[in-house]
């Protein structure tokens, strides 16, 4: 097996939010689009760097029916980055809603998190040298 890319689909109530969230504050572009779905990438330097995300509208019928009324629930969707503090200064100049203010832990790992309007949590990590 050779993976070529990653994505992520992500089920939420409002995809123009999450879309638009996505497209301000971390640079994705939008791939493709129709009624209830967005494709979205990055076009990082590093191949493959940050993963693609699919934003599904909750209730879609393009989803199996057991799956059509959740959303995305307990899931951090995590980025490993450089220059962190920047980053979160960054987004909260920018009105982005920082909900773990930056923090070290004592393994070493700085980490901050923001939550989009559907409720996604993005976490940016840089390990401690």
């Amino acid at each position: 097996m050779n993976i070529t890319a990653t994505t992520i689909s992500l089920t939420v109530e409002d995809v123009a939010a999450s879309r638009d969230f996505l497209i301000t504050h971390f640079g994705y572009k939008q791939v493709n689009a129709a009624d209830g779905f967005v494709s979205l990438t990055r076009p990082d330097t590093t191949p493959n760097a940050a993963a693609d995300i699919v934003l599904l509208r909750r209730g879609i019928e393009v989803l199996p029916e057991d799956q059509r009324d959740q959303q995305v629930a307990g899931l951090i969707l995590a980025f490993t980055v450089t220059g962190i503090a920047a980053e979160h200064e960054r987004l909260r100049a920018g009105g982005a809603n920082i909900t773990v203010p930056l923090r070290e832990e004592p393994w070493g790992e700085r980490l901050f998190q923001v939550t989009d309007p559907n409720g996604i949590v993005l976490q940016f990590v840089e390990w401690a040298s």
